[in-house]
């Protein structure tokens, strides 16, 4: 399972809406980045799928259940990374079940699961301070899946990396959700990553932002960056994006 649904949803702060009317859905095992102009709700779309945040108006379901509250379905991956500096990476990952209760031979297995998912095998016992930012990024995602969670939540969790490193851990992360197929909600704000990532990618609209313009991604995985059909994508999300942008910019 995993489907997202948000219905007519706006979050207003003060005398002014942040998101307006959104109606979005995440498919089942779908893989979905949110892009917009800086400042148009994206992280909040997050927030409220997340139950962090309540909406002002509208209604928000994952898999036909009302979300009202913190949603321990969903897992969050920030981009920062909101590690525990003194657990270490096993100890991070074991947070979310040893929370639920789940006993330790089950705790450890699972954790070694992941830790080995992601790449992470011989670094258990490190702790955050001891790791790269891609090491670290990878121990908040394996902490998400370790959850078990119903949707992933992705927040820019690549932003503050380099390009090189960005570019294989977007391989990773591919390779992860393959594997263990749960439904996506990932914002973005390159063009690129999410022509690389997604399934469908959502242009949201200047603030207040609301969904302007899906487009599918119907290209096979592994994408090849530069062929002519993902660059034909691009061109097409960066003009419905770019006139969004334009709208912020002042009028000379």
């Amino acid at each position: 399972m995993g489907r997202l649904v948000l219905k007519g949803v706006s979050r207003k702060f003060n005398n002014s809406f942040a998101v307006n009317n959104v109606n979005l859905e995440v498919n089942e095992g779908e893989f979905l980045c949110l892009l917009g102009p800086s400042g148009c709700g994206k992280t909040t779309v997050l927030r409220l799928a997340a139950g962090l945040d309540t909406p002002s108006s509208g209604e928000i379901f994952l898999d036909d259940k009302k979300i009202t509250g913190a949603n321990r379905e969903c897992g969050f991956v920030f981009q920062e990374y909101a590690l525990f500096p003194w657990r270490t990476v096993r100890g991070n990952i074991e947070f979310g079940p040893e929370v639920k209760g789940m006993q330790k031979e089950e705790v450890k297995r699972l954790s070694q699961h992941y830790i080995d998912l992601v790449g992470l095998t011989g670094f258990e016992n490190h702790f955050p301070h001891e790791l790269s930012g891609g090491m670290k990024q990878r121990v908040g995602i394996a902490r998400a899946y370790a959850n078990n969670p119903k949707l992933l939540l992705m927040d820019e969790p690549f932003g503050a990396l380099d390009a090189q490193t960005r570019n294989i851990m977007q391989g990773e992360l591919l390779r992860i959700w393959e594997q263990e197929h749960i439904s996506a909600l990932f914002v973005t704000h390159s063009v690129d990553e999410a022509v690389y990532l997604a399934d469908r990618v959502v242009v949201m609209s200047a603030r207040p932002g609301t969904v302007k313009e899906m487009f599918e991604i119907n290209l096979p995985r592994p994408r090849v960056r530069t062929s002519p059909e993902a660059n034909e994508l691009r061109n097409s999300i960066l003009k419905s994006l770019g006139a969004e942008i334009k709208k912020l910019v002042p009028q000379v």
